[in-house]
């Protein structure tokens, strides 16, 4: 089935890409979440306008890929939440969370759809994401949650 990506996509592609994948995955898991459309010839026309609103918040090289992780591996981010006894928090650390406490900590702003945590942040403590500044460049984050 032939998509048209909305969103950026680990393994397949970036916003207003058109790729083949199966229909199962499309049907199931890429449309229902919003990650994807389904390629029409009058969606063919959205391509554009998707393309064009990931160039402006698309880091253009490396070197300035390379700056902002620089900025990024120095910023300390601290994000204060509810937590009970035992440590453990009243639901979890989402990314937009996490991109609104880099900016509050005087880091560079961040667009939420680029940070990647590996699983999801339900404790008290240190913990680790990556922000995908270009395909060639990623900066770890190192986070500290506290309670409120």
């Amino acid at each position: 089935m032939k998509i048209i990506l909305t969103h950026e996509v680990s393994g397949l592609g970036a916003a207003g890409d058109v790729v083949d994948v199966k229909d199962g995955y499309a049907r199931n898991y890429l449309v229902p979440r919003g990650f994807a459309i389904r390629w029409t010839k009058g969606g063919e026309k959205d391509v554009e306008q998707i393309r064009r609103a990931r160039k402006i918040r698309e880091i253009a090289t490396i070197e300035q890929a390379n700056e902002i992780k620089a900025q990024l591996e120095g910023v300390k981010v601290s994000l204060s939440t509810r937590a009970g006894e035992a440590g453990r928090l009243f639901g979890s650390i989402t990314q937009a969370d996490i991109a609104s406490a880099i900016k509050a900590a005087g880091g560079p702003d961040v667009d939420k759809r680029r940070i990647e945590v590996t699983a999801p942040i339900k404790t008290l403590g240190a913990h680790q994401v990556s922000v995908r500044l270009h395909p060639e460049v990623a900066a770890k984050v190192g986070i500290e949650v506290v309670a409120a």
